[in-house]
């Protein structure tokens, strides 16, 4: 079922692009045409960004209460990078209509080839990040309910005489923790809060589910077209009956096809770097205070795993990233293995100075980063964990 939703989803102009434009084109981030759209979106991105500012302010007034605080935190935090994410894509459209663009071109020419080889490695590709989006949507969309029905479940978790009315505000659980200029524990105030607070909890889930796995996506073809690039690099002297200057012409081309790849990461790494230095920071954050409600006594069950659940789609969100950087990382570094593997050996002198010349091209590794300060890689993503880890103890101690 999930396969025949993203198949509906795909565009001939987009091969691997189409469901992930979509995507973002309905939460409003892929603006292709201006206009009134445009406008409404973009209302939409500034009213959520209130929102994350009301949340900092009910963060400063609940900050003597440590369970209240930590449970606001761990969302607020998640909230900034939603709207972060959302924002910087607005701002920075021009560069990824740009990488967009280049994705989609390259993929079209190089189907439009029928070459046997190339078909399958694009097709290879696309099947695969189909997977990851379909997968990752599902547990984005997992989550999303978990957090709106959490106060549900902790509302009916409760005994009858704490769910009457009169009682204290407890027995009116909030999705989130966020400040607003009216009473918001009882009657048409608590409706309007959980109102307000739902649809922030799908526009929070539609930005990450979708900027993510075009992240994904994007990454996915990096790696897809330096493995397509190796074994064209491997074939370039397979037909004997072929010229030196052909030979020449293909060496030519797999410099180029290289050359773009280097270009387009680094604009790519350019839109994706600044989110990731900022998320990685906050994921770390993040864990730790998920770990650290875990733990404190007084939770209901259902308190632990809404909790539980928040804190595997913080991990996962950050593998996602720091997984497919790493792969395209490494089949960087396996392009030269192409070159070796070819028949240059039986080439002229000339042929022999061109296929070095290569050889020093292709070397160089392509890593997408978090700032300028540490990579996404699979290294950065264990070094997060053990922080997050480092800092839950730290806390641990003190409260003892």
């Amino acid at each position: 079922m999930g396969n025949k939703i993203l198949k509906n989803l795909q565009d001939p102009d987009h091969p691997s692009l189409g469901p992930t434009l979509y995507g973002l084109q309905l939460w409003g981030m892929w603006q292709p045409k201006r206009g009134i759209s445009s406008f409404i979106c973009n209302l939409v991105h500034i009213c959520a960004i209130i929102f994350v500012l009301s949340q900092y302010i009910e963060l400063w007034i609940i900050r003597s209460d440590l369970e209240s605080a930590l449970r606001n935190l761990s969302v607020t935090m998640l909230s900034s990078v939603c709207v972060v994410k959302a924002g910087t894509f607005v701002l920075w459209q021009k560069h990824w209509r740009s990488v967009f663009d280049y994705v989609s071109n390259l993929e079209k020419n190089e189907l439009s080839k029928n070459d046997t080889v190339s078909c399958k490695t694009i097709r290879e590709y696309i099947a695969y990040s189909r997977k990851v989006t379909f997968i990752y949507w599902c547990l984005v969309t997992a989550t999303v309910f978990s957090v709106i029905l959490a106060p549900l479940a902790s509302f009916i978790s409760l005994p009858i005489d704490e769910q009457m009315p009169n009682n204290s505000s407890k027995a009116y659980p909030e999705i989130m923790s966020s400040w607003v200029p009216f009473d918001k524990t009882h009657g048409v105030g608590y409706l309007a809060m959980i109102l307000e607070q739902t649809v922030i909890c799908f526009y929070g889930g539609g930005i990450v589910a979708n900027y993510d796995s075009n992240a994904v996506v994007i990454m996915s073809f990096f790696s897809g077209q330096l493995k397509l690039l190796k074994l064209n690099c491997e074939r370039t002297f397979e037909d004997n009956g072929v010229d030196s200057g052909e030979f020449t012409n293909r060496i030519a081309q797999c410099h180029e096809h290289h050359s773009n790849l280097i270009k387009y990461s680094k604009i790519f790494n350019s839109l994706l770097s600044p989110v990731m230095f900022l998320y990685v920071i906050i994921c770390s954050l993040m864990i730790c205070a998920s770990a650290i409600q875990l733990t404190m006594s007084g939770i209901s069950r259902m308190q632990q795993i809404r909790i539980a659940e928040y804190l595997l789609a913080l991990i996962a969100q950050l593998f996602l990233y720091c997984w497919h950087s790493n792969e395209v990382s490494l089949m960087s570094l396996s392009v030269d293995g192409g070159v070796y593997a070819s028949s240059w050996w039986s080439q002229n002198t000339s042929v022999k100075r061109n296929v070095l010349l290569l050889i020093g091209k292709v070397r160089r590794n392509i890593i997408f980063t978090a700032g300028p300060f540490t990579s996404l890689s699979i290294h950065t993503f264990v070094a997060v964990l053990k922080g997050s880890y480092s800092y839950y103890t730290l806390l641990s101690n003190r409260e003892k």
